[in-house]
């Protein structure tokens, strides 16, 4: 990463004598995206980041910050992959979408699921979402409960999503885990151990199960949630009637 001319004891060279491009804070942010796509949010550091752009790390600190300042505007660059659904959806199927796009976008960068969850309120572009989200709670009657809907229902869905960001870091802790409870298959004294065993060895069997399992975790739990607030609504609607 040296922008010095070649010998001992000279000058460093400025970055277009060195043949460079500019060093602006757009372009250190797409840098820390892209190492957040290849080794996860928490992973690269202030140093790694500086190498990626040829420049020293100070000048990442001059252009945008130290290391959380950037990792937040990465997460609002993430956040704003994220897909919203058009505003006027009945409120299940606008969740719903909001939801299931979500997963699909969060994961390809490994550790922003937690971040956001963490810094909502101080990230902008969450602003959109929680706008739309929590306004067609309120249009669908769930009144003073709609503030806490939208938190039950996006922090389930964050926590899930960082959960599996989590369990890939993780993958030999996990595999040795597996075995463990492998060993309870047929228990007669543990039937819950031996259902979860059953579970484990069929998806160990079959890769392409395995692939998708949390997937199905992850629409399981949206869909429970969705009927379970939505049981709510019911009772809302019967006691305002």
């Amino acid at each position: 990463m040296s922008l010095s001319s070649a010998g001992s004891g000279s000058r460093p060279r400025s970055r277009t004598a060195a043949g460079l491009p500019p060093v602006t804070a757009d372009g250190i942010i797409d840098a820390a995206t892209r190492l957040t796509v290849d080794v996860g949010l928490e992973n690269w550091t202030v140093r790694q980041l500086a190498s990626s752009v040829n420049a020293y790390p100070a000048v990442i600190y001059h252009h945008v910050g130290d290391r959380d300042a950037v990792v937040k505007e990465v997460c609002e660059r993430v956040l704003m992959r994220l897909p919203i659904p058009d505003a006027g959806l009945p409120w299940r199927v606008w969740f719903g979408e909001l939801l299931l796009g979500m997963r699909p976008v969060l994961r390809e960068y490994p550790g922003a699921a937690r971040r956001i969850m963490l810094l909502e309120l101080s990230v902008s572009s969450s602003a959109i979402i929680i706008e739309r989200g929590v306004a067609t709670l309120l249009e669908a009657g769930f009144g003073e409960e709609s503030v806490v809907v939208y938190t039950v229902l996006m922090s389930t869905a964050f926590q899930h999503i960082a959960m599996e960001d989590d369990r890939d870091q993780q993958a030999r802790a996990r595999f040795d885990n597996a075995e463990t409870f492998l060993a309870y298959r047929n228990s007669q004294e543990k039937p819950g151990l031996a259902a979860l065993a059953e579970a484990l060895d069929e998806s160990m069997e079959k890769p392409e199960m395995a692939a998708g399992y949390y997937g199905l975790i992850y629409e399981y739990a949206v869909a429970r949630c969705l009927e379970g607030v939505g049981v709510r609504l019911e009772e809302i609607r019967s006691v305002t009637e």
